[in-house]
């Protein structure tokens, strides 16, 4: 069975709080606004180079 990694982030209270009013309208929680954005940054990395894992 695969196991979730842990990501500690570290955050200013300004982007926090902008994060909190985005997550609300989003209706996600924090966690799922972060992991959505990087699936959606690593999705355009994916198109731009071409590939998978390992491929620049």
């Amino acid at each position: 069975m695969e196991k979730n990694k842990h990501i500690g982030l570290r955050i200013d209270e300004e982007t926090h709080a902008l994060l909190k009013d985005l997550v609300e309208y989003e209706g996600r929680s924090i966690n799922g606004e972060i992991l959505f954005l990087i699936r959606q940054a690593v999705r355009q990395y994916q198109e731009k180079s071409g590939g998978g894992y390992g491929k620049a």
